[in-house]
């Protein structure tokens, strides 16, 4: 009884109507704009209608009491969290006063008089464009659309005519909110003022279904919605280069198609191509970036996911055509760019590997020390852009893959033409050389090993240009040298090279001599330095692939088992160098020691005699023999040990890496880089710092924001302006040359235009 005496009804946490903003907390709003905010069923803060201050402090101050977090109060407040940390601010730096909203609109007078309204009127009336109009009376497009009545309503039914100083406003011209351009006749400027921002894609469930049932064929075709600020619309920008490459062509060609499904072969290419050039070339790169705003640019609703990604690149892989693809690319690469090939660089990668499994090890240049790794030998053209490359052999040398390489080079470059092959002292053999030139090709690479120095008097002093306009000069001397050739065929032969020989400044105020070989008998002197000293740009390339493009990257994690029988270098043969080179050591000290001891003897203190016996000398003797006889036994110990041995003997858990895909990879890459490439070097001449910033303005606009509008067998791609003004004219001009290229969208007939808003601030 006396329980149910205390007993009294809990005060329920929400009131009626309420919206939990978190546990315990509500929010009350009234149809007039007023609300009460309730913790625990208690009411902490309220405002009137018409008082949004006190709305942002009701805000503010449930952040502060961390009676909710800052999502849930701006989910609750219908704004963003960052709207919530700036009302937070304004509060702590300016009080209750700080949260009072600012006035909204022009601050001025309309600019428009009565006169100049007439003037727009006539001027409009005469055919001029929103530009012409707005360029002659000294206003914004806005305000001439505003005088002319084309500035559609305002959500709440009020004009924008309509508002004090409304006309004045120098709002631009419109380019920022997504309108077309003033003066275009054309489907996509007539179509609507205002373009929708971000827009629902075209429904592709249908395609969908077809495509989960194996129905659907090559794949869903690309469907644009025409919208404005959309992200990642500069990736458009590099389909006239990518076209150039020839990639969905060629991968048309090896591949033909892939099996039925949504995403076909040229979406799945252009996914990878787009992904690379956003900075995230991996397969896993596409969880870091929007499949919904890839897949805009692609003209799907989504783009492919990883799971996605794998299986279409391992359907590609098991056609086992990796090779097929490169090689086809490189011809395309030769016929596109025949002038870049005549001076072609070769050059060794090692890809280190960092994983688990037993991989065959070999010397890292940049790292300085041996470490598991898979040899590729790459080709790229005198610009350095790659060419094509192939997987080398475990542990072979660049001398024995540029002569494997040789009938490659014949299939890309063609039938009679006679092109330079350059490539460092790694590819020094004068066998090779000699099969380079009964293969129809040149050679330009450095001397190895000592050389005698030439005297002072043979070199002189020469000034040259380069292939980029720089003057560069030289202390050279030009003559002849003739190689023996010790291995191969042609053993025993001889072999006669030009050598140019470069004198270069050293320590201490000391010159050195560096030797360059070539069998171009009428290449001028300086250019064979220059030339030589061009191969770095082969070496850029990968620097800048690793940092980039994933160079290095693991792209499968497939391995298969090495070949047992392969012959390897055998490590005893080393262990028993190492021996040899004791035993010659302790030879070596064991015979000066007698040396000495049999001076000594042979040279007494004057007036004393001395007897040297047989048993003496035997005795002095003794030491060196038997160092002698130990280096003999280390010598034909050594000479008893193979050279090489079978795989299988020494590790027979070594596997090679999968490079299929990785070939695949590459291919796409290349492609990418090429079209960058092609892009950075289009600035020329309209940026003033393109040799510095080339690459980076173009990193920038592939991934800028922009419209796109499609029309009448036209697609336009309107971009955002980049960073800076100067950015934002040289794009300008870069549009306007791939406009010119009359580009089309990959499987449509829809022809590429570019254009870009104006930058902020400017004319």
């Amino acid at each position: 009884m006396m329980g149910r005496m205390l007993s009294q009804p809990v005060l329920p946490l929400l009131l009626a109507g309420a919206g939990e903003v978190a546990p315990g907390v509500g929010l009350v709003t009234g149809a007039d704009g007023g609300g009460l905010v309730t913790v625990h069923g208690l009411a902490t803060f309220g405002w009137d209608p018409g008082d949004e201050a006190g709305r942002r402090l009701a805000a503010v101050q449930l952040v502060r009491l961390r009676a909710a977090s800052q999502g849930q109060v701006a989910a609750a407040f219908g704004v963003d969290p960052a709207t919530i940390w700036r009302w937070d601010r304004a509060l702590a730096s300016g009080g209750v006063a700080g949260l009072v909203p600012a006035r909204r609109g022009p601050k001025g007078a309309s600019k428009l008089t009565g006169e100049m309204v007439a003037r727009i009127a006539g001027l409009d009336a005469a055919g001029a464009s929103l530009r012409e109009i707005a360029a002659a009376i000294g206003v914004s497009t806005f305000s001439v659309r505003n005088a002319l009545g084309r500035v559609p309503p305002r959500p709440g039914g009020e004009s924008a005519a309509g508002r004090p100083g409304a006309a004045g406003q120098d709002a631009g011209d419109g380019a920022g909110q997504g309108c077309a351009p003033a003066g275009r006749n054309d489907a996509a400027a007539g179509c609507q003022e205002t373009l929708p921002v971000l827009p629902d894609p075209v429904p592709r469930g249908a395609e969908r279904a077809l495509a989960r049932w194996g129905l659907l064929g090559e794949g869903a075709q690309p469907v644009f919605a025409q919208g404005a600020r959309y992200p990642l619309a500069g990736l458009l920008l590099a389909l006239p280069a990518l076209a150039d490459t020839g990639l969905l062509e060629c991968a048309r060609q090896v591949y033909g198609r892939l099996r039925n499904g949504y995403y076909g072969l040229a979406a799945t290419l252009l996914t990878l191509v787009f992904l690379a050039l956003t900075g995230e070339p991996r397969a896993e790169g596409a969880t870091r970036v929007p499949a919904a705003a890839l897949g805009r640019v692609l003209g799907l609703d989504r783009a492919p996911e990883v799971k996605t990604i794998r299986r279409k690149l391992g359907e590609l892989a098991a056609a086992g055509k990796a090779a097929e693809l490169v090689m086809a690319l490189a011809r395309r690469h030769a016929a596109a760019r025949p002038e870049a090939l005549g001076f072609l660089h070769a050059d060794g990668h090692a890809r280190a590997y960092y994983g688990t499994r037993q991989v065959q090890k070999t010397h890292i240049a940049r790292l300085k020390l041996p470490a598991p790794a898979t040899m590729e030998t790459w080709v790229t053209d005198q610009h350095g852009d790659p060419v094509f490359m192939v997987v080398a052999e475990p542990s072979g040398s660049l001398a024995g893959e540029l002569k494997r390489l040789l009938p490659d080079l014949r299939k890309v470059i063609g039938e009679g033409r006679r092109v330079t092959v350059c490539f460092d002292r790694g590819g020094w053999s004068p066998a090779l050389f000699a099969d380079i030139l009964e293969a129809g090709f040149d050679l330009l690479t450095y001397r190895k090993g000592p050389a005698p120095d030439l005297p002072a008097e043979t070199f002189t002093t020469i000034t040259c240009t380069d292939d980029r306009g720089r003057a560069l000069g030289y202390e050279l001397a030009d003559t002849t040298v003739t190689l023996p050739i010790n291995d191969g065929p042609r053993k025993g032969q001889q072999l006669s090279l030009r050598q140019v020989t470069r004198r270069v400044p050293a320590r201490h105020g000391a010159t050195r001599q560096v030797h360059t070989l070539t069998s171009r008998a009428g290449l001028a002197a300086g250019e064979v330095c220059w030339r030589m000293s061009s191969r770095w740009r082969e070496e850029n390339y990968f620097r800048y692939a690793r940092t980039h493009f994933a160079l290095d990257a693991l792209d499968s994690y497939a391995a298969a088992p090495d070949d047992p029988g392969r012959l390897v270098p055998n490590p005893a043969k080393k262990a028993a160098a190492v021996q040899v080179r004791r035993a010659e050591a302790l030879a070596g000290a064991a015979e000066t020691v007698r040396d000495a001891t049999l001076l000594e003897l042979r040279s007494p203190a004057p007036g004393q005699p001395v007897t040297i016996t047989s048993q003496m000398l035997n005795q002095i003797n003794a030491p060196a023999q038997a160092a002698y006889q130990e280096l003999d036994q280390a010598e034909a110990a050594a000479a008893a040990v193979p050279a090489r041995i079978r795989l299988g003997d020494l590790a027979p858990d070594m596997v090679r890496l999968d490079a299929e895909i990785k070939q695949i990879t590459h291919a796409i890459r290349m492609a990418a880089y090429n079209a960058e490439t092609t892009l950075a070097r289009a600035l020329d001449g309209h940026y003033a710092r393109a040799d510095d910033e080339a690459y980076a303005l173009i990193r920038e606009a592939l991934t800028t924001s922009g419209d796109i509008i499609p029309g009448d067998r036209e697609l336009l791609i309107r971009l955002d302006p980049l960073t800076a003004p100067r950015r934002t004219r040289a794009l300008a001009a870069l549009c306007q040359q791939l406009t010119q290229a009359q580009g089309r969208y990959p499987g449509t007939d829809l022809v590429l235009r570019y254009e870009v808003k104006p930058h902020p601030g400017t004319a």
